[in-house]
């Protein structure tokens, strides 16, 4: 199984939020971002911020998916 943030991405676009104002709000790391875009495992702390911020729940932002073998 893998992660995809793709819901996140989706919800920053119709919230009309940047990935880097939301970045900049949280003090989330950079290297953490990059993890993001990449859909590698982050911390689930991150993720429960970034659930806070945006008032939603953490399958609202993220999905587990089958790896391709």
């Amino acid at each position: 199984m893998r992660m995809s943030y793709k819901k996140l991405w989706l919800m920053l676009v119709e919230k009309e939020i940047s990935p880097a104002t939301m970045r900049k709000d949280l003090n989330i790391a950079t290297g953490t971002m990059t993890k993001l875009r990449r859909n590698e495992e982050v911390a689930l702390s991150v993720l429960l911020r970034i659930c806070e911020y945006l008032n939603c729940n953490i399958g609202d932002i993220c999905d587990a998916v089958k790896s391709e073998i």
